[in-house]
């Protein structure tokens, strides 16, 4: 028998998996330039912020499709993330990929044309991934909207027992013959919200839902839902959490097997009143026009790095308002990380 000592074994990283899309964008008047500007948008933004705000206790697991004319490009963008998991892999199908034409009318408003299209998830494509990803914690974003549908949304919260973060986004716009987005109202509101444990909205997806914050909040927490976080742009966001809740450890158990809550939410139980409050913008340090595109995605991504991490709900909204002010002095999704971070970047 040897009596050479096995080293030990660095502790596992947890992992936060993430769905939603690819974008290449096109992006007109975004700063008084004359001609557009092409670069990466979409999911890229959250993960660069992912990747920022997350300790190395964390690694990133990609449950990302990708349309093959873009794929190499794709991955290219995702071996510069430093918190990647080792294992992680895009998935290349045969279709165009999503494409965006964004036309900017001032600092918070814009029209966005789609091209392109990369299917949604459905429940039998997706569980197996899921499966043998062994994540602990899921990021959702709805950058093209079909990411996925109410039944797989179900389907997921059902077998998933970690925290799940949704950024509701696209999923509240429908798409013309032309490509134009525009907004529609969400049907099932409370089935929806009962998938997700943190929800953000900004203002204009906050009325296809309901007419003002604290109804879609009533909603939301009667759907099981912890905290709901309304971004307002510059007035700073607005959010409402489930009594109890200020820490992801704060969450209700969920069963084993059928992944229902077993429990209520944090030491304060599940009985007493709503929390909220309206938390400032941090204005962004910029000099002339700076670069809103990505700001929200930025801001989400950090929230809930922060609240994996050990945050409280309002340091984790103050730590996500911090880098999404930063985010607008970058332009594109490129070398977001280490901006964010506040390291040089030189492309």
């Amino acid at each position: 028998m040897s009596d050479v000592a096995t080293p030990p074994q660095p502790p596992r990283r947890r992992r936060v998996g993430v769905i939603g899309s690819f974008v290449w964008d096109v992006i007109h008047g975004r700063d008084g330039r004359a001609v557009p500007i092409e670069e990466w948008g979409g999911i890229t933004y959250a993960l660069a912020a992912l990747d920022a705000a997350l300790d190395d206790t964390w690694e990133i697991v990609p449950l990302l499709k990708v349309g093959d004319d873009l794929a190499d490009r794709a991955r290219t963008f995702v071996r510069t993330l430093r918190h990647i998991a080792p294992d992680a892999e895009l998935l290349a199908v045969p279709y165009p990929n999503n494409r965006v034409e964004l036309r900017y009318h001032d600092a918070e408003r814009r029209s966005e044309f789609l091209s392109g299209g990369v299917p949604g998830w459905t429940w039998l494509g997706l569980k197996p991934l899921l499966d043998a990803a062994q994540i602990d914690a899921l990021y959702v974003n709805f950058l093209s909207g079909w990411e996925l549908d109410l039944e797989t949304a179900q389907l997921l919260r059902a077998h998933f027992n970690g925290p799940i973060y949704c950024d509701l986004h696209m999923l509240v716009m429908a798409v013309q013959p032309d490509g134009l987005r525009v907004p529609r109202p969400l049907p099932d509101v409370a089935a929806w919200c009962s998938c997700f444990d943190v929800l953000q909205v900004n203002e204009d997806e906050m009325a296809m839902m309901a007419p003002d914050p604290m109804r879609l909040a009533a909603t939301a927490m009667a759907a099981g839902v912890s905290t709901l976080c309304v971004t307002l742009g510059s007035q700073g966001v607005v959010y409402v959490a489930a009594p109890g809740f200020d820490h992801l450890a704060d969450l209700p158990p969920r069963a084993t097997e059928a992944r229902l809550i077993t429990g209520s939410r944090g030491g304060a139980g599940a009985l007493g009143a709503l929390r909220t409050a309206r938390l400032p913008a941090i204005p962004a340090d910029v000099i002339g026009d700076g670069d809103p595109t990505g700001c929200g995605d930025v801001w989400g991504a950090t929230c809930f790095s922060r609240l994996l991490c050990g945050d409280n709900l309002e340091a984790a909204i103050r730590c996500a308002s911090r880098a999404a002010s930063r985010n607008v002095s970058h332009r594109g999704a490129s070398g977001l990380a280490a901006h964010l971070r506040g390291e040089l970047h030189i492309s």
